[in-house]
């Protein structure tokens, strides 16, 4: 048996690769394959991270930033009402847990990848790369599952992706329709406004690459700041006693679960973040760049909960920014700048969906191209606000794609693709990693 050389096969960029440098390739010639642990050992035959070609690498620093700045989205306006599912004391604790079950995850997904680099002698590797490497490599009944563990992967990411744009897409709505008619007097409809967005939302989507869209994002990045910022002056202004609050729910736990992994789940920027860094080895350990940026992360999103349904109790809205007083001019600076930057957002997120499916079709679209890509997007865009207008409420919008989605793809995923990894090796003494 020989081993399989980096082809640097091109494949759908994730959620933060337009944060980082593209990928250099890398040739090997042919050599016997030897077992992970002798070829750890063999320091000089071959080494993934020193061979690692990036053209401008990230440091430590900069990779936990884009952790942050990926981890910290939109789904953070929602965790109050999580609260409200859960009860304050419950809350805290639940959120924790939940954090350390998806940091496990993604520490489970780059440890494998850092074992199938040495396997495939191959430098870096996607998610969708990993699974399929993982069943290349693995049990001799489990590699004729190789395609369909790639296939599984992007179809997931697709599916978390899209839904992440309709639900982007109510946000930005409800927020509007709040000030609409306030400023009106009169009521429009949602779902109406959710079709007003369908051209706005088309023209961020035919941007044609996501070079393009950086000036965008940095845009987004500070009008999020700043909305977040003045959201949390209201919160700590008259705050009630935390005795009139439940302290823990049981019966709506399921809820707060769905929507926090929605919100908390990164694992589609874990690979490539990991793919950029300077030093890899960092990402992990107990004080490595994942357990830094998910702890700062897990502060932020438990004070913000903590603090939205003590201020509001019952009355917690289904996105925090609802809760604000619509007359007040800070609360409308707040709706404003926090639906401008998650429409800003969209355009990231629709890159992810939109290059699976052109990879998966542009081989067949050989005459015009270029029209194909943009009818493509239109049409891609406009199924996104349809699926927004059937489903135009936030908070269960959020618990779906958290339950099936980014449950599948964040917490089942990186599981099934150790236990293969392990398969032939063993599960440690006592099966302990089992």
């Amino acid at each position: 048996m020989v081993n399989i050389v980096d082809s640097g096969s091109k494949h759908a960029p994730q959620e933060m690769e337009q944060f980082l440098p593209g990928e250099g390739k890398v040739m090997y010639k042919i050599q016997p394959r030897k077992s992970d642990n002798e070829q750890a050992l063999a320091g000089n035959d071959f080494d993934p991270f020193a061979l690692r070609d990036n053209e401008h690498p990230t440091t430590d620093g900069e990779t936990l930033t884009h952790l942050l700045k990926a981890s910290l989205g939109t789904g953070i306006l929602g965790m109050p009402v999580a609260f409200m599912y859960s009860g304050l004391v419950m809350g805290i604790f639940a959120t924790i847990f939940t954090a350390f079950i998806c940091t496990h995850c993604s520490y489970i997904l780059v440890k494998c990848g850092h074992k199938l680099y040495y396997r495939t002698r191959r430098t870096k590797m996607t998610f969708a790369e990993i699974a399929e490497a993982a069943f290349q490599k693995g049990p001799k009944w489990g590699r004729g599952f190789a395609p369909v563990a790639k296939f599984s992967i992007l179809f997931g990411l697709f599916l978390t992706y899209f839904g992440t744009c309709s639900v982007y897409t109510v946000i930005v709505a409800t927020n509007f329709e709040q000030l609409i008619n306030h400023w009106t007097g009169s009521e429009i409809r949602l779902r109406m406004l959710i079709c007003v967005l369908l051209v706005p939302l088309i023209l961020i989507a035919w941007v044609p690459n996501l070079k393009y869209l950086a000036p965008v994002s940095m845009v987004a990045n500070v009008f999020m700041a700043l909305g977040l910022g003045i959201t949390f002056y209201y919160l700590v202004q008259d705050l009630p006693s935390v005795e009139e609050r439940q302290l823990v729910t049981w019966g709506t736990l399921p809820k707060f679960f769905s929507i926090t992994i929605f919100a908390m789940e990164a694992i589609g920027v874990v690979m490539p973040l990991e793919n950029n860094m300077k030093t890899p080895k960092s990402f992990l350990g107990i004080c490595g760049v994942l357990s830094q940026g998910m702890s700062g992360v897990t502060l932020i999103y438990m004070l913000l909960g903590f603090l939205g349904y003590l201020r509001y109790g019952n009355d917690t809205g289904e996105s925090i920014t609802l809760n604000l007083p619509t007359t007040e001019w800070p609360a409308q600076a707040v709706k404003v700048l926090i639906s401008l930057a998650v429409y800003c957002t969209f355009g990231q997120q629709f890159f992810v969906c939109l290059e699976i499916v052109w990879d998966g079709i542009k081989d067949k679209c050989t005459k015009r191209p270029l029209m194909v890509n943009y009818v493509l997007r239109t049409v891609m865009v406009t199924a996104a606000v349809f699926l927004a207008v059937a489903v135009h409420t936030i908070a269960p919008f959020m618990g779906l794609i958290g339950a099936f989605c980014f449950s599948i793809l964040g917490l089942i995923f990186p599981v099934v693709i150790e236990l293969i990894v392990h398969w032939e090796t063993g599960f440690g003494k006592y099966n302990w990693i089992l």
